[in-house]
């Protein structure tokens, strides 16, 4: 029995847990050797300057929703449900060949799913009160 097929499948799936998990890890890392350098600081007694604490709150900031954000991602899950919608009535998925009848295909009502969340995005951005 060859190893060679067992290897290529675990190299495979290995580098997109790698992908995914390692930079997640290594960013987690940096936050608790932050978090201990903070803790002894103030531990000892030292007071804390203000680009430190600017730079530990940059990444909540960033995170946080704002219209134009909002905007963006309607404008984009709009466009994928548009695009899952006109790729469904030209092709020949529902069972029709080109005669302008492609409206009974299942991709209509899967391209519904972007198509909305991309409208409560667009919807969302003029209830959001924090802009860029």
């Amino acid at each position: 029995m060859e190893l060679t097929p067992v290897l290529i499948v675990l190299t495979v799936f290995g580098a997109i847990v790698a992908i995914i998990v390692g930079p997640s890890w290594l960013k987690t890392r940096e936050k608790r050797e932050m978090q201990q350098t903070i803790r002894h600081a103030i531990d000892k007694g030292q007071e804390l300057p203000a680009e430190l604490i600017d730079a530990m709150t940059k990444d909540v900031q960033k995170s946080l929703p704002s219209r134009t954000r909002d905007i963006r991602k309607g404008i984009i899950w709009l466009a994928t449900g548009i695009g899952i919608a006109a790729f469904s009535l030209v092709s020949d998925f529902g069972g029709s060949d080109w005669d302008g009848n492609n409206f009974d295909s299942g991709m209509l009502g899967l391209a519904c799913f972007p198509a909305v969340i991309g409208l409560a995005f667009i919807a969302l951005s003029f209830f959001n009160k924090n802009k860029d």
